[in-house]
């Protein structure tokens, strides 16, 4: 492992924080009289259930979303829970205008991205090829179209924000196990609460442990996450909130690729189908330090520092399907040739952010004026090592689609240690400063100004490549409570997302210009039948600039490697519609459906389709839809739930057809005591269906099969 200067320092500042909240806490003591201050604020019986109507994610201030100038979704643990959600894709079908690409990888109003934060900063312990796992995470918030303005450089279709679990100082407990098939079974632990009678100290304790088999052959999954919080209340007015996460995940016959299709999408044969042996695999070990100090200087003022470290170790043995082959002759494939790669990747990040909020009233309209600055440095080391297929002379054999036979081969065979490994070492270093004005124009008129500049450096440290420069952004929207039932909104804003550290070099055309992006949106939020209903409505365009492609003309200066060129251009249009709240006492709702058109409007003429023979981006179904349903049967102590999630045709990186599909999920939840017994079944009619492409030879992701999983959770 390779640890630079900045996390030693990340570790000593939390430790100098702490002990002097300990200290200031223990010379002065007192009875902590507020409660917890959250990422967001519930209301009423329907908001407790599934909606929302605070979040800070979208401006960095504790603002109501119907004055929030942009698209912004958030997916609340009850809704986690109802749909006993283990992973991020468990809840795509939950958000508007997302749906997968790879992995955890996402296709995000019709762009492909995979970047995200944790309680509002960077620094993903799940970086690479693992998907991000929920036992830690109290909700899940998602802000649509460029963020440049607040969060500085980043894909353009949207940001994924994952609110952590925080210790409390209410004595929380419960234990739960879980079962199911495919030898699924879990357990887990979580204790939170005060510390001293003061209330002014409480911890968290959350252990996670899960076991499978899942359907692919010769595959296996092992997840353990340990979670450790320490909440410090110095006095009234500053708290500390220490975190630790660890994560092991252990997964055999990984690095999981697809199956292969016919160009109408059909498998051309069993989803169970691995081109992995049972000795692959896909290793992950990683934890993450975190800590954040709020002070309130005011009732009108106030200051967070967050800092966040994690590092993280990936190993990889896998087998990589490099084409498919006809060997019979019949106009079928029926062969694929593989070559094996052995990967180590290492990635260490710190980020530093610090926001103060302070509001008052200027010329007679209230303000709410964030000022802020963040730091983020990324360092990236790996080392590859290939062995070949035998159709290229290499030690590697294919694998039969039809009758696949295993065992026959593994690492051990292909004398790795003759081979001379590629390796990476880049450094990538953000620095921001942002400042937004919220400003109430009139009882009803909002109106949100947003700028930030960022500088960046990027160090290809192997080839001697280093590229910085800097970007404004900015975001201007406007709200307006008609009649405290109607709640339009408007808004344009900027993004940019630098280039890859990777590919700056000038063997390869490079220093290149970030990518740019900008968005023009318009919205409804609406309150319904007394409040009851929210139906929220977005319609956007965003265009992306500046795309790096591959050069059609290949090497052109004749050094060996080919070249990239910037000439790309796409537009997405679209329009989403998010229905959340109560249809009666009992029944519960919530609901969306999007739009998408995303298309290729400038490029070279030998890359200007992402999918052959079509302007549109690969993965980006026009039509998606999911809805979750939940109703109580308060008589028997009871809720029975129903979901629905519908993605529409796609087509794969190679332009091979992805068919629409449509999976059914069904749950039961009954409490005993202090028991909760719950059965989830998840794609209940079983059916078959890939729910993203790739390339031809790796073929597309199958979906799972009908998955049962029964939980009992005791709380004491």
């Amino acid at each position: 492992m390779q640890y630079f200067q900045p996390g030693q320092l990340a570790l000593a500042i939390t430790a100098a924080l702490s002990s002097y909240a300990v200290a200031a806490s223990e010379a002065a003591p007192y009875k902590n009289q507020a409660t917890q201050q959250d990422a967001l604020v519930v209301v009423g019986r329907a908001q407790s259930m599934y909606r929302v109507e605070t979040t800070d994610f979208a401006t960095r201030t504790d603002t109501p979303i119907e004055k929030i100038p942009q698209s912004v979704q958030v997916i609340p643990q009850q809704l986690i829970k109802d749909q006993a959600a283990r992973k991020i894709t468990d809840l795509y079908q939950n958000i508007a205008g997302v749906n997968s690409f790879s992995y955890s990888g996402v296709t995000f109003r019709g762009f492909r991205q995979d970047e995200i934060v944790y309680d509002g900063v960077k620094g993903d312990p799940f970086n690479g090829f693992a998907v991000p796992q929920l036992f830690n995470i109290e909700t899940v918030a998602v802000l649509k179209g460029p963020a440049g303005a607040i969060y500085g450089g980043g894909n353009p279709g949207g940001l994924i924000n994952y609110i952590t679990k925080k210790p409390q100082y209410e004595t929380q407990r419960s234990v739960q196990v879980s079962a199911g098939n495919d030898e699924f079974l879990s357990g887990a632990i979580e204790l939170t609460g005060s510390v001293n009678d003061e209330e002014t100290q409480a911890y968290r304790i959350g252990l996670y442990r899960d076991s499978e088999s899942p359907f692919r052959t010769n595959t296996s999954a092992d997840n353990t996450i340990l979670d450790l919080g320490y909440r410090i209340d110095v006095n009234p007015d500053t708290s500390l909130v220490l975190q630790y996460t660890d994560i092991k995940q252990e997964l055999g016959g990984n690095r999981l690729r697809g199956v292969p299709v016919d160009d109408d999408g059909n498998f051309i044969t069993d989803i169970s189908w691995n081109p992995n042996e049972a000795t692959d695999y896909q290793n992950l070990d990683a934890s993450v330090w975190q800590g954040r100090l709020e002070h309130r200087f005011s009732e009108r003022t106030k200051l967070d520092v967050t800092a966040r470290y994690f590092s993280n170790d990936e190993e990889q043995n896998y087998h990589e399907p490099r084409g498919l082959q006809d060997t019979d002759g019949d106009g079928v494939v029926d062969f694929s040739q593989r070559q094996f790669r052995d990967q180590v990747r290492e990635n260490t990040g710190l980020s530093l952010t610090a926001n103060l909020v302070n509001q008052f009233n200027a010329g007679g309209v209230p303000h709410t004026l964030l000022t802020g600055a963040d730091w983020y440095r990324h360092d990236f080391t790996a080392s590859y090592r290939t062995a070949q297929q035998s159709s290229r002379g290499g030690p590697v054999p294919g694998l039969s689609l039809a009758n696949p036979q295993y065992g026959l081969t593994s690492a051990a065979d292909y004398d790795l240690s003759s081979v001379t490994p590629r390796l990476t070492d880049t450094r990538s270093d953000r620095y921001g400063l942002y400042v937004q004005d919220q400003l109430d124009l009139t009882d009803n008129w909002s109106v949100t100004l947003g700028g930030r500049y960022d500088h960046f450096k990027d160090q290809n440290r192997l080839a001697g490549a280093d590229f910085s420069d800097g970007e404004l952004t900015y975001r201007i929207g406007t709200t307006y409570n008609i009649n405290d039932r109607f709640f339009p909104y408007a808004l344009y804003g900027t993004g940019f997302q630098p280039q890859s550290a990777s590919s700056q070099s000038k063997a390869q055309g490079g220093p290149f210009d970030p990518e740019t992006s900008n968005i023009v949106e318009v919205g409804l939020r609406t309150r319904l039948l007394d409040d009851s209903l929210a139906l929220n409505l977005a319609a956007y365009r965003i265009v992306r600039d500046g795309i790096l492609q591959a050069d059609p003309a290949g090497d052109v200066d004749g050094d060996g490697e080919d070249d990239l060129v910037q000439l790309g251009e796409v537009e997405s249009n679209g329009f989403e519609v998010e229905l959340v709240g109560d249809l009666t006492p009992d029944w519960v709702l919530t609901a969306s459906y999007a739009y998408n058109d995303t298309r290729v409007v400038q490029s070279s003429e030998q890359t200007r389709y992402s999918v052959p023979g079509t302007d549109r981006f690969a993965n980006a179904p026009r039509n998606t839809f999911g809805l979750w349903s939940r109703y109580q049967l308060p008589s028997i102590d009871s809720s029975i739930s129903m979901g629905v999630d519908y993605v529409d045709e796609q087509f794969s990186l190679s332009g091979q057809r992805v068919k629409p599909y449509t999976i059914y999920n069904l749950s039961w939840a009954t409490d005993v005591d202090d028991w909760q017994l719950q059965m989830n079944i998840k794609n209940l009619f079983d059916e078959e269906y890939a729910s993203s492409g790739f390339l031809s030879r790796s073929g597309h992701f199958p979906g799972e099969p009908r998955r049962v999983y029964l939980s009992a959770s005791y709380n004491f």
